[in-house]
């Protein structure tokens, strides 16, 4: 592969991260808190809503993509060991994989699939919309370090 295409690949890897840590950090930082200040059911219903709106192509497409170039990246990585930039290719793969679709697969997809069969207005909700936010934002967290460390690790391998 050459020099240019790897350039733009690592280019395209760091946009694709930075992108994914910023969607995660907002929700980290103030959409599951303002979805938190809301009664149960409706904080569960806006949840549940955003977790369907949020299968599209745009954002899958980022979300995928990032990672499908980042498995390109770490091919070519491998390929070149002996090339400085290297380690950071791996690294920035490793952490945006990992971190991100292992991470989101893991944890907080099966979580928004439990909450996607409870009633908003049921018994049970308030008491597992609390236990829900508190584990989805702990995962979430890792979510938006990852994709931002592999940033940082794409930007040093362009140096």
């Amino acid at each position: 592969m050459s020099a240019h295409v790897t350039f733009i690949l690592t280019l395209l890897a760091a946009l694709g991260s930075g992108l994914m840590a910023g969607v995660f950090f907002a929700f980290s930082s103030f959409v599951v808190r303002a979805l938190g200040r809301l009664r149960p059911p409706a904080g569960i219903a806006a949840m549940q809503s955003i977790n369907i709106v949020v299968i599209n192509p745009l954002f899958l497409g980022v979300f995928l993509g990032t990672g499908a170039v980042c498995i390109a990246l770490l091919v070519v990585a491998l390929m070149r060991w002996g090339d400085p930039a290297a380690i950071w290719l791996v690294a920035g793969s490793v952490l945006y994989v990992a971190g991100t679709i292992v991470v989101t697969m893991s944890f907080n997809v099966p979580l928004n699939e439990k909450l996607a069969t409870l009633d908003p207005e049921g018994a049970a909700g308030a008491e597992l919309w609390t236990h829900y936010r508190s584990r989805w934002t702990a995962w979430n967290h890792v979510r938006t370090v990852a994709p931002l460390a592999a940033l940082a690790c794409f930007v040093l391998s362009l140096r």
